[in-house]
């Protein structure tokens, strides 16, 4: 399963861990992403989505449809 959101695009950034003296050595900054089911009321269906704690809060906020059709307008779906 890649680390990417479905509704916000959202992926793994790079950085730097600096230690204690300034070293710095290359990290990833992985999104918080689970794999949820939502109730899609308009088809009727169980979907299963791969997302972040932030499109969580997008689906809360405009609803699941809304955020179902921009993110395909976008081209986060799979």
């Amino acid at each position: 399963m890649s680390k990417v959101c479905q509704i916000t695009g959202r992926k793994a950034a790079t950085g730097n861990n600096v230690s204690h003296s300034k070293r710095r050595t290359k990290r990833k900054f992985n999104v918080n992403v689970k794999t949820r089911k939502f109730y899609w009321a308009e088809e009727d269906a169980w979907i299963r989505l791969t997302v972040s704690a932030h499109g969580l809060r997008v689906i809360n906020r405009i609803g699941l449809d809304a955020a179902l059709k921009k993110a395909a307008k976008e081209g986060h779906l799979n």
